[in-house]
């Protein structure tokens, strides 16, 4: 089967390359019946810079273009809310919740920017311990319905994000395994569903989506539902890889996907 839309769509409103009618045209190329934006919140990041004064003009560039296109393409005005940002999510038909940094005693930690900042933090608030680290990122996502309703969780573990270019922890034990399996049964019942994330893949950091392979399976077994991603931040890959996802998503025992649209998700099987 061919997957034929994108929900998690970054711009040049925020840290994308395109602007987004650009994004926009190509997915009419490509055939998509469905476009999703989800800009990233302003948050303690400097490099996902789309500022709180800037929103209200996403809001209008988005809305505008779904009366523009609206007889070519479903095109749904998303947001990518970072833990701990506090902003309003009320303008937007979605929400992806997600975490690129860890909030302990009273200091921000951002752990997905490059090998040695990682590296550094790690050290400085896990004595260098790679899985005391990954525990408490597992520990703090568990909590995300406390600060956002969240309609999908983002790349559920992308603290592996640069383990293929330093093992900072072992992903496959199961000590690991039990950390991320006790986050997903926490937010299974509260988050609609979770994404597999091709875009560490396109950008070159993994050579594998997010989740890996073992945590799909632990979300199979907890009933847990998927829609399929790029991340994209470059018009060139809307569907990055989506045609071996599908297929791996198979493998680890998913029968159906799930399609977001206007009217909320839908599930379709795999065939």
């Amino acid at each position: 089967m061919q997957y034929l839309q994108n929900i998690h769509t970054h711009t040049s409103f925020c840290d994308g390359k395109d602007a987004p009618e650009d994004m926009v045209k190509e997915a009419i190329r490509l055939g998509l019946t469905t476009l999703g934006f989800s800009a990233h919140s302003a948050s303690y990041y400097s490099n996902y810079p789309l500022p709180r004064n800037g929103t209200l003009d996403y809001v209008k560039e988005i809305n505008r273009l779904k009366e523009v296109y609206r007889d070519q393409l479903e095109i749904l005005l998303g947001f990518e809310y970072d833990m701990y940002c506090g902003i309003d999510t009320s303008p937007f038909d979605y929400v992806i919740g997600a975490m690129h940094y860890l909030y302990m005693n009273g200091t921000f930690i951002p752990f997905d920017r490059d090998v040695a900042n990682l590296e550094t933090q790690i050290n400085e608030h896990f004595g260098g311990d790679g899985m005391a680290f990954a525990k408490r990122y597992y520990y703090e996502l568990a909590d995300m319905p406390k600060y956002v309703k969240a309609d999908v969780v983002a790349h559920f573990d992308t603290i592996t994000k640069l383990c293929e270019k330093k093992r900072f922890f072992d992903y496959e034990c199961q000590e690991y395994l039990d950390a991320a399996k006790e986050a997903i049964y926490a937010l299974v019942d509260k988050v609609p569903v979770f994404e597999v994330n091709t875009g560490a893949m396109s950008r070159g950091y993994r050579t594998v989506q997010y989740p890996t392979a073992p945590v799909l399976r632990e979300m199979c077994r907890a009933g847990a539902h998927l829609v399929l991603t790029s991340d994209c931040h470059d018009l060139r890959n809307l569907t990055y890889a989506f045609p071996e996802t599908l297929e791996l998503i198979r493998s680890c025992g998913f029968g159906e996907i799930y399609y977001l649209t206007g009217k909320g998700f839908k599930s379709v099987p795999l065939y």
